[in-house]
């Protein structure tokens, strides 16, 4: 795990900047080329990009200056510069002082200098036409940074023509940010904490490096082993970083400043109350200077700081009456336009509360109800628990409750719980009570005993048809959810696609999304998927209805899993993507510990092990940050398996020590039948076989597979039975698999009973159509395997082309898993074997090159060119270049 030191030492990666670096390139080599001009905001990586392109040119031979420009040296005469002008030069006469400075760089103009220049706009006038005739005589060639939004008077010197090219670099996307973090921390950094730092640092290159080597000094970002994650808390970055913002910052006006503080309190605000504080020219000025942007909001304008980190440097430097004074004005301008919109009644009550600490209880209450809705749990905390004892309700205490379990803390939920409990007097309310301490003990604590003692004592108390009902549809949850799911779908089927049929929509919510899991656990997929679909689209209609509705995103959570147990692993693949991108953004942690889970779950079907791996890992992590403990048993198990499975023996041998330890703090969970979880047993299995122990291994698979076959949970034995298969135990699964594909509506299950009974019937070309249709549903391993086992077969029967095709059509599809290794990848000798001349033919013709282009790139004549591609297409088992592509592995 890297030190703040070593981060700090380490030049960061060029992430996105390869277009311009090879620009550069291909400048060095076009002597009419006489500059890269680079342009970008301060702090976007401009400097860091000129030295890689300073690096370039050294490793080709060439002689390189480094010139730094500067307000202080712009005031001298060729100040910045001075250093380049060989000594003895006498510049008295410029004219001909200036011809000897490139006389004497360009050794005779064969060779060009390469002058960097960093900060081109700040250069004097007089180093300006320096370095303009050191181009245009063709002994130099610039590479200069200019930051954009600065005066550059000698632009024009420079020219945009064909000789001159501009590129101009834009600040990190997310994607990059998080690219960046995994290359400088050495390791997969989750995705909260990719895009914390993102929306923090606005994809600026300076800013991020800041946050990050303070983070690492305050302790705030730490790797538990496999993921880097990033503790709650402001993001204030380093003291360096304050004081480059601060020097920002210092050029705005007294009127500006107060706009400032303004937006570092209350952002974004209408244009109308920016102008209350300043006048126009004031925020136009303001905007030049990078500080603030105004966006358009339908019909209003809305202003907003130009980079986050300004409102955490501005609010450190506001008084504390200062600041009381700036959101009571605030509010106070809101409700004088009538505070109409729906979040204004949020803002109002939330700066009143900051400024004195109280507010209308009414007003909290509200505002309550509106931060639940947007799922803002802290802030939910923040003004229940500001509201006085006695103005407490029983919703209040029910809001509060959801808010803490939300945030994963189960045990202050369920006091609250208690406390609702207490002030409960109507059936109504009891029954919203026991119904929440159900969904906290099952999903908070993982304690399905005591939701189910729970259940027990309302059926005692509550006697109207509609709150039985309720307590069924808890029932049926708690078995699911506990890996019952044919039990539980026997409470689960009774759901009407109609929320509003059942009297608690909350329990309606939940109840909706564990059923489409159900449903895909028992091989129900198509009714999974379209169950999902009604629900999400009710889930978006009623929410607001709800006490405390989950995050949307959940009912489709489970559909990831179900589409791609129907064959469609890369569509299942980009909907666990977008629903992890949307939730990374908000607080609901629970769902995107359950999102994280199904996409592990796929990448294990693809065998991406890299994948499976990484979100596994992102899993276990928001399950111990947020307790949630229903999955991270499962994803424990799962991460040993991932591990086992690209040969990290050790870190799989301690992820399953760590999964005992948890074991013990769960054991209550053996009384609902868990002690079968589908992870443990993959992470066990595997890491069997990775030490040589496949009999032992598929013994472990067999015994967790049988217990899943009682509670009717398809899917996970499926699963099992198929990696028995993949270690040697065809015979002995064929089928069990057919009889769950038989059972199952799911593509998957049918091509994996196929997979068994190819392997059990030794047959090749059975092996080589099922490892077709298994890379059509996106299972590239296990194609992979197929192909490997037939490519043996085929070798047992002396078919030695068929074999080798079938080698090199395993070799390719294992390409894609990302190192992962097993018993029947093993098995195959994928070795070419090709001359070196067949070998740079076929590659040239995989890559598209004609029998004439590769013919005179080699300087052959074309009916050789041919004769070596016959023999390739016979050595390789092709037909032609349209498969010798994908049995080179040529992408």
């Amino acid at each position: 795990m890297p030190t703040r030191h070593e981060v700090w030492e380490r030049p960061w990666p060029l992430v996105g900047r390869d277009r311009i670096l090879d620009l550069f390139t291909q400048a060095v080599r076009h002597r009419r080329v006489q500059g890269v001009l680079i342009h970008g905001p301060a702090g976007v990586g401009k400097t860091r990009l000129a030295e890689a392109c300073r690096d370039r040119a050294e490793k080709a031979g060439l002689t390189t200056h480094w010139v730094v420009a500067t307000a202080a040296a712009a005031a001298v005469p060729l100040g910045a510069v001075g250093h380049v002008i060989p000594p003895g030069v006498d510049l008295s006469d410029p004219v001909a002082g200036f011809a000897a400075v490139a006389a004497a760089l360009g050794r005779g103009g064969e060779d060009r200098v390469v002058l960097l220049i960093d900060d081109l706009h700040l250069l004097d006038a007089t180093s300006v036409m320096l370095v303009r005739q050191l181009m245009d005589s063709g002994s130099a060639l610039l590479i200069g940074t200019v930051r954009t939004g600065e005066p550059y008077p000698m632009a024009a010197a420079f020219g945009t023509g064909d000789a001159i090219h501009r590129v101009d670099v834009e600040a990190f996307t997310e994607e990059q940010v998080a690219q960046v973090l995994a290359s400088v921390l050495g390791g997969s950094v989750s995705a909260r904490t990719s895009h914390e730092m993102y929306a923090a640092s606005a994809g600026n290159a300076l800013y991020l490096r800041e946050l990050v080597l303070g983070a690492l000094s305050s302790g705030a970002l730490n790797s538990d082993g496999e993921v880097w994650q990033l503790a709650p808390g402001p993001r204030t970055g380093t003291p360096r970083l304050r004081e480059l913002i601060a020097a920002r910052l210092s050029r705005v006006s007294e009127a500006g400043t107060a706009v400032l503080e303004l937006l570092a309190l209350c952002e974004p605000v209408a244009l109308a109350d920016a102008q209350a504080v300043a006048r126009l020219h004031d925020l136009v000025e303001l905007e030049r200077l990078g500080c603030l942007k105004v966006v358009k909001e339908g019909r209003r304008h809305l202003v907003m700081l130009a980079h986050p980190l300004y409102g955490e440097v501005v609010r450190e430097g506001i008084a504390e009456l200062r600041r009381r004074t700036i959101l009571l004005d605030q509010a106070a301008r809101l409700e004088a336009r009538g505070a109409r919109r729906q979040d204004d009644a949020l803002h109002v009550t939330s700066w009143r509360l900051t400024a004195t600490g109280t507010a209308d209880p009414r007003r909290l209450h509200e505002a309550a109800a509106l931060a639940r809705h947007s799922h803002d749990y802290p802030q939910v905390v923040r003004l229940i628990q500001a509201l006085p004892a006695s103005a407490h309700t029983v919703r209040d205490r029910l809001l509060l409750a959801d808010a803490l379990f939300e945030l994963g803390r189960p045990e202050e939920a369920e006091n609250e719980l208690e406390r609702a409990s207490s002030l409960s007097t109507t059936e109504h309310e009891r029954l919203a009570v026991v119904a929440a301490y159900c969904v906290n003990a099952l999903w908070g604590m993982a304690q399905a005993s005591k939701a189910l003692r729970m259940i027990d004592a309302g059926r005692g108390e509550l006697q109207s048809p509609e709150s039985l009902a309720v307590l069924a549809i808890n029932e049926g949850c708690i078995l699911a959810a506990c890996g019952q799911p044919t039990a539980g779908l026997a409470f689960l089927d009774v759901l009407e696609d109609d929320a509003g049929a059942t009297s608690d929509m909350s329990v309606w919510l939940f109840a909706a999304a564990v059923r489409t899991r159900a449903l895909q656990m028992t091989g129900r997929l198509r009714e999974a998927q379209n169950w999902a679909e009604r629900a999400h689209a009710t889930h978006r209609r009623v929410s607001r209805l709800a006490t405390s509705a989950p995050h949307p995103a959940i009912q489709r959570a489970p559909a990831v899993l179900a589409t791609a147990e129907a064959g469609d692993i890369h569509e299942a693949r980009a909907l666990g993507r977008r629903l992890f991108g949307e939730l990374v953004r908000s607080e609901a942690g629970l769902p995107r510990m359950w999102v994280a889970y199904f996409l592990a779950r796929v990448e294990w079907l693809a065998g991406h092990a890299a994948g499976a791996r990484r979100w596994n890992a992102e899993c276990v992590a928001i399950a111990r940050s947020h307790h949630g403990t229903r999955p991270m048993r499962d994803a424990m198990g799962s991460l040993a398996a991932s591990m086992a499975l690209v040969g990290d023996t050790g870190p799989a041998a301690a992820e399953l020590s760590a999964l005992d330890r948890a074991d013990a703090d769960m054991a209550e969970l053996e009384f609902m039948g868990l002690a079968v979880s589908p992870g443990r047993a993959l992470g066990e299995a595997w890491h069997l076989a990775a030490t040589g122990h496949l009999a032992q291994a598929r013994a472990r698979l067999l015994h967790a597979a049988e217990g899943l076959g009682d509670s009717g949970n398809l899917s996970a034995e499926g699963m099992l039975l198929v990696d028995v298969a993949r270690l040697g135990g065809a015979r002995d699964v064929a089928d069990r698999l057919a009889r769950i594909a038989a059972r199952s509506e799911g593509a998957l299950a049918t091509v994996h009973a196929d997979f068994a009974a190819a392997l059990d019937g030794d047959d090749p070309e059975w092996l080589m159509r099922t490892s077709q249709r298994l890379e059509d549903t996106g299972s590239d391993l296990a194609a992979a395997e197929a192909a490997a086992a037939a490519a043996g077969l085929f070798r047992r029967q002396r078919l030695s082309r068929r074999a080798t095709a079938a080698a090199l059509r395993c070799r390719g599809l294992a390409e894609r898993c990302e190192g992962a290794h097993t018993p029947l990848l093993a098995t195959v000798d994928v070795t070419v074997p090709l001359t070196r001349r067949q070998s740079e033919i076929a590659r040239l013709a995989a890559a598209g090159a004609t029998s004439q282009e590769i013919a005179d790139r080699l300087v052959l004549s074309i009916r050789t060119v041919d004769n070596h591609l016959a023999q390739v297409y016979g050595k390789l088992g092709v037909t032609g270049r349209r498969d010798l592509a994908r049995a080179l592995g040529t992408r």
